[in-house]
């Protein structure tokens, strides 16, 4: 075994993921810690026409409309026949996807972008502000970036930025500008409706903090610090009836739903939940912004 080999076998023996190449970059990603990333779970109908379609823990959205239907992050790279899966078991047509968005650009919700997106042909929005870590496939990010992609690279279609609204058949959703988790980390917030009723939903990317050193040492992102603040401001003062969030944990998903529980809506009505989330990513920010 060459010296080459050696060293290519012992990234895949770290991360134990698939290693591909797009556009000369390496790609690896990273095993994930937590083996509920990966774990399947039933999809299920949360509201109207909001479906849950992701794995046992990474949140992933599917919204229908009349002219198509619009996906909401993708799990890992190993989620996509899962995701597929889940959409076709509710009846719908996974080719119906026209629309992909995302909460945040870590490898754990958009390692199956790419892919869906090539069988879907669907059309891919971000926030600009995370523009550069999708074309790199994480690789600028400033906490988890590193020398290869943890995701594949993404063709963009749309950038968008705070206040912007995603128009399909009769849905229209409202990007919020989130930032800190990542540059461009960002919730949706939009009506659906059921019946004679008409709920707001939030779709929230919560602000946790995922690096060690003091906000002033993350050199390659100095507004951090006035981010997290921006986020904090912004979310607590959203008015919604239904929130979800980009992790199942996050919003307490498997003690809302279980797999054999009938369609109710009023379980994801939860403002105390919420308010609980806020107060405390609120302390932990206020403890970093104390270090130095």
């Amino acid at each position: 075994m060459n010296k080459f080999t050696r060293r290519i076998s012992t990234l895949i023996i770290i991360f134990s993921s698939s290693v591909c190449f797009l556009f000369g970059q390496k790609v690896i990603e990273p095993k994930p810690t937590n083996l509920e990333w990966e774990k399947p779970y039933p999809a299920f109908r949360i509201v109207g026409n909001l479906y849950y379609v992701g794995t046992y823990e990474l949140a992933c959205y599917l919204i229908t409309t009349d002219s198509g239907n619009i996906l909401i992050n993708t799990g890992l790279a190993s989620s996509a026949e899962q995701i597929k899966h889940n959409i076709e078991s509710l009846g719908l047509r996974f080719a119906e996807t026209k629309i992909l968005l995302n909460t945040q650009a870590h490898f754990d919700h958009l390692g199956a972008m790419a892919s869906i997106k090539k069988s879907t042909k669907a059309k891919f929005y971000i926030d600009a502000k995370d523009s550069m870590e999708v074309k790199t496939g994480g690789r600028t990010d400033y906490a988890i970036g590193g020398l290869v992609s943890s995701y594949k690279p993404i063709k963009v279609d749309r950038y968008l930025n705070d206040g912007d609204t995603i128009k399909l058949g009769d849905m229209a959703l409202l990007l919020l500008h989130h930032p800190g988790h990542t540059k461009g980390s960002c919730s949706f917030l939009f009506d659906v409706n059921d019946g004679n009723k008409t709920y707001k939903v939030l779709i929230a990317n919560m602000p946790s903090i995922i690096i060690d050193q003091p906000f002033s040492a993350v050199t390659s992102y100095p507004t951090i610090e006035n981010d997290y603040a921006h986020t904090l401001k912004s979310l607590k003062n959203l008015h919604f009836d239904i929130w979800l969030a980009s992790h199942a944990s996050q919003f307490d998903l498997h003690k809302k739903h279980q797999p054999k529980d009938t369609y109710n809506p009023n379980a994801f009505i939860d403002q105390a939940g919420f308010d609980a989330e806020m107060k405390e990513y609120q302390r932990k920010f206020d403890k970093k912004i104390k270090e130095k």
